[in-house]
């Protein structure tokens, strides 16, 4: 259904038509029309406040009421044509109301209104919506790090520092350290949900308005916990929409880490991992190539959600209170981000949960980069030996080692006994990977026992 008339809602002070080069400049059409069924359910919402304030009667709120819910009707059914010439989606949805119920009735839905404070009330509406779009999306990648951490206990790899080899830990001491990443995630979205919560519904185009509407009896309406307190901050805030690209972007570069990772981790100089076929693609021309494509695009795509962080901290830096027209293009930004993270997650979720892990190249790598070393120094200190001595004797058996291509588990006691006359056999016992690992009894640390104690309340947490 296409809207008849092209007559600007705001045309009444201008002598010339718009430009057509300008018009197609300023539109917003193009990409602000999936907010339609926000800007219908916020028109709703108004027109029944206005009714119940007595500024318009009951008989036209019921008349606009059936008439935004003709107009959406006909968006949803792709009936509805959109045009440049009527700017963005709010004019549009106004002037088919109007075509339907008459122009006189159609006009009282603006009271007490503005675009400028329509246009937040709709973005929070969407907002409302990814809130629990992304949190639904973050538990299920959580869910995927509990799950292979419970299906890998045990399992012993190296720990890496400066992407060197530092320290045996469990691999699911390693997932979950990314549970917490996300789980943090998780929470400051939780917490910029609640301080966003207000309803902008009433501040007009900056000042508020002359007539005796209730913003307490809309924000219930709209599932708000109240309205905003100051009609020019309300017009001019974009920081929920900050917060929000923020979240997205760290949940993005926490994303990017872990792919760096499974794309080293997945070379054949590692062959830590094996990535699930379906979470792979192929060569158009080398027929045994296996390529990381989810994750060379996750690092690739969190890029493009960090800068448009980036792109709206720019666009409102230098902005006088309280509207400006710049405004119109963050949400563009705000859907682009919102589009790619809620793709990226649940793919990425699936790539760990189908994730191998190759057992015996991880044991294997732990004879590699002397791991044994801090325990070395560890155990000449529980021998009263100073750290910093101790830690000299052991980097000399690191240099020995290195000089004759030996691992320090090969070691004979008489070989120690060169270094320091503390050592006896009993070193033997310290040096062993899987006594390394459960010596870090420490809270938080890589013990078996801590790595179980962080599964079970990771599924408390998520209700597992």
């Amino acid at each position: 259904m296409n809207v008849k008339s092209k007559t600007k809602l705001w045309a009444g002070r201008f002598e010339k038509k718009t430009d057509k080069l300008v018009e197609k400049f300023t539109e917003s059409i193009s990409f602000d029309k999936r907010l339609f069924g926000y800007d219908i359910q916020g028109s709703i919402a108004h027109i029944q406040m206005l009714a119940k304030q007595k500024i318009v009667s009951e008989k036209d709120k019921t008349v606009i009421v059936d008439g935004l819910k003709k107009v959406l009707n006909e968006i949803n059914s792709g009936k509805f044509v959109f045009s440049e010439e009527l700017e963005d989606i709010h004019m549009h949805i106004e002037s088919r109301l109007s075509e339907i119920v008459g122009k006189e009735t159609g006009g009282r839905l603006h009271t007490a209104r503005s675009r400028n404070d329509q246009v937040v009330l709709d973005v929070k509406l969407f907002l409302k919506d990814q809130y629990q779009i992304l949190k639904n999306n973050l538990k299920l990648l959580l869910k995927s790090f509990v799950e292979q951490a419970e299906n890998n206990i045990g399992l012993i790899m190296p720990g890496f520092t400066h992407l060197q080899h530092a320290q045996p830990v469990y691999l699911s001491h390693y997932l979950l350290a990314y549970f917490q990443k996300f789980k943090r995630d998780l929470k400051k979205l939780e917490f910029i949900s609640e301080i966003s919560d207000e309803c902008p519904l009433g501040a007009g185009a900056l000042a508020g308005t002359s007539h005796n509407i209730d913003r307490f009896f809309t924000s219930k309406l709209l599932g708000f916990a109240g309205p905003t307190e100051n009609s020019i901050d309300t017009v001019s805030d974009r920081d929920f929409i900050l917060d929000y690209l923020y979240v997205c972007s760290l949940i993005a570069a926490h994303l990017s880490q872990i792919s760096e990772e499974f794309i080293i981790w997945s070379s054949q100089e590692y062959n830590y991992i094996a990535l699930d076929d379906s979470y792979t693609t192929g060569s158009s021309i080398m027929p045994n190539k296996k390529n990381p494509d989810v994750c060379e695009l996750t690092r690739g795509k969190s890029g493009r959600i960090i800068s448009n962080l980036n792109a709206l901290f720019v666009m409102i830096k230098g902005l006088p209170l309280a509207y400006n027209r710049d405004l119109q293009d963050d949400k563009k930004i705000l859907f682009e981000s919102a589009d790619i993270i809620n793709l990226t997650i649940p793919v990425f979720a699936g790539l760990i949960q189908t994730v191998k892990f190759n057992r015996a190249v991880l044991y294997d790598s732990l004879k590699k980069g002397f791991l044994e070393a801090t325990d070395v120094a560890d155990y000449l200190v529980e021998k009263k030996v100073p750290f910093r001595e101790a830690h000299g004797i052991s980097g000399n058996i690191v240099k020995h080692a290195i000089s004759k291509k030996k691992s320090i588990q090969d070691f004979t006691i008489e070989e120690f006994k060169n270094f320091s006359e503390k050592f006896s056999e009993d070193i033997f016992r310290k040096i062993n990977y899987e006594n390394i690992a459960e010596s870090r009894k420490s809270y938080g640390a890589a013990s078996l026992k801590s790595v179980k104690l962080q599964i079970k309340k990771a599924k408390k947490y998520l209700n597992l």
